[in-house]
């Protein structure tokens, strides 16, 4: 297990966490860091809970309006995949009755 020390609001904290991971941790408390210090800029200092607090619902915020649009896409894609099959369906029985035309055009010569 390894340990990271990174900075929130301009504080240092040490977290642990798996080796290799070190690097993406370092990335996700940017990401964190970016948060708690919009709100602490648009609200002042409100104490480091509660500014976490904020941070963390912005988050949160942000991770159920991606959900939202995931759900969104793969409907979407299950929508355009069918669509796909009936396309392909309708493409094997144009092509199936071509050749039943074909043969039979072929058989009256």
């Amino acid at each position: 297990m390894s340990q990271v020390t990174v900075s929130v609001n301009g504080r240092p904290y040490a977290v642990g966490c798996e080796d290799g991971q070190e690097q993406h941790l370092i990335e996700l408390s940017a990401i964190l860091d970016k948060h708690v210090r919009s709100v602490s800029e648009a609200m002042g200092q409100l104490g480091e809970t509660r500014l976490f607090l904020m941070g963390a619902l912005m988050l949160a915020d942000e991770l159920a309006e991606a959900k939202a649009r995931l759900a969104s896409l793969q409907a979407e894609v299950t929508r355009l995949q069918a669509d796909r099959s009936r396309a392909e369906t309708r493409a094997v029985q144009a092509l199936e009755t071509a050749a039943k035309r074909i043969e039979k055009l072929a058989s009256e010569e």
